[in-house]
């Protein structure tokens, strides 16, 4: 199979496989990038898989760096672009599950493809678009079906995150997963726990933002990984129900965990100590957290819960609302939020300076106690946001 219009990043990079070619070697993209050409995606990035050793490669280009030289890639830099080319490789001894104890160096582009983890992902192409499929792939992308190279249990036993990346692509791609490697995956589900939850936590998201989220988590139950991941060993129940909600689709990783948080039957707090054990981002914990307790408030949000939560995060509590029917019109909540005074504390027109100097209050307690005050009445445009008038107002407290 030719692939005849050969998107704009795959152009920019043909005089590295050219140059590697007028070596006297091997050189093909191969990967993600080859997949998602094949299937009218847009590509963001391309990897080089050739048969010339880390050495041979760095005596052809001038520029170059070592980003992965253990593992056979080197970084060309090309016309301001950056390049990873990685030699042909074998790998082998698991013994953690997750990476090789031993990689070898080989010129066969079989035996490089062949540890690869997914059929539809053991594809290369050279530079004028001809595809190498040598495990059916092809066949697997037609079918839409997700299928591991060779012996599933063999691929999942050299790295376990394996079987979290086949029910993710499950839900990113729309398809489905052939049966020996769901039945791989149900008799080696315990292996997760040889993974760090931190790259369990990338594809779970993934899965969760895919095109058929309801589908990937299907199949994520059924296959029992559920109870190897943090705090999900007995909310089957309750994860089953998300996998029911009708026309499942999520925007954003807040998103996904103030939906988990909702379902699982978690309060905000909860659900932020369940984020802690998925090794989240404290950034993403305080969203999802200011999020869920908005949620709460839906259909009829106050102006505090408005004013408090900010409008991205205001939409994110909509969304997972509309899975239990209390969702507003996305304009009507914008508009709700644009209605407001003020968004933000800064835009008081009273500040603590102000009461001090103007007003000649020291300094303590009652500031603060002042400013949230004025904050309160003007927020329920009960007072206006003008200095004078806030000012006057705060006379009333000395």
């Amino acid at each position: 199979m030719k692939i005849e219009n050969l998107p704009q990043k795959f152009i920019e990079a043909q005089p590295i496989l050219e140059q590697l070619q007028a070596h006297g070697f091997e050189a093909y993209f191969v990967g993600g990038s080859v997949r998602d050409t094949l299937l009218g995606m847009e590509i963001h990035d391309v990897d080089i898989a050739t048969s010339a050793y880390p050495a041979e490669v760095k005596s052809i280009f001038k520029r170059t760096v070592d980003t992965g030289i253990k593992h056979g890639t080197v970084m060309i830099l090309d016309h301001g672009e950056g390049y990873e080319v990685t030699t042909f490789r074998t790998e082998s001894g698991y013994q953690d599950f997750r990476r090789p104890d031993q990689v070898t160096f080989v010129r066969s582009l079989k035996e490089d493809l062949k540890r690869r983890d997914l059929t539809i992902n053991a594809l290369a192409m050279d530079a004028q678009g001809n595809v190498i499929d040598l495990f059916g792939g092809l066949t697997d992308l037609k079918h839409k079906t997700i299928r591991a190279v060779g012996d599933p249990t063999e691929r999942f036993h050299e790295d376990a995150l394996r079987m979290m990346r086949a029910v993710r692509f499950v839900s990113q791609l729309n398809f489905k997963l052939e049966e020996q490697t769901k039945q791989a995956i149900m008799a080696n589900a315990s292996l997760l726990t040889k993974i760090a939850v931190e790259r369990i936590h990338v594809e779970w998201v993934k899965l969760m933002l895919g095109k058929n989220p309801n589908q990937g988590l299907t199949e994520f139950l059924q296959t029992d990984m559920f109870k190897y991941c943090p705090a999900f060993a007995e909310e089957k129940v309750q994860l089953t129900h998300i996998a029911a909600l009708e026309n499942l689709e999520l925007s954003s990783e807040e998103a996904v965990w103030t939906l988990c948080g909702r379902f699982l039957n978690k309060k905000p707090q909860q659900t932020g100590k369940m984020l802690r054990q998925w090794k989240t981002s404290n950034e993403i914990i305080n969203a999802v957290v200011h999020a869920q307790e908005a949620v709460a408030f839906f259909p009829e949000p106050t102006a505090q819960i408005l004013y408090q939560t900010g409008l991205p995060l205001l939409l994110v509590a909509n969304q997972v609302a509309q899975y239990e029917g209390h969702a507003v019109p996305v304009t009507q909540l914008t508009n709700w939020y644009n209605e407001l005074p003020i968004k933000d504390k800064k835009e008081l027109q009273l500040t603590g300076t102000d009461l001090i100097q103007t007003l000649q209050m020291k300094p303590g307690p009652q500031i603060g106690q002042i400013i949230k005050a004025v904050e309160q009445l003007v927020l329920t445009k009960k007072l206006a946001n003008d200095k004078e008038t806030l000012l006057h107002y705060a006379k009333t407290f000395k």
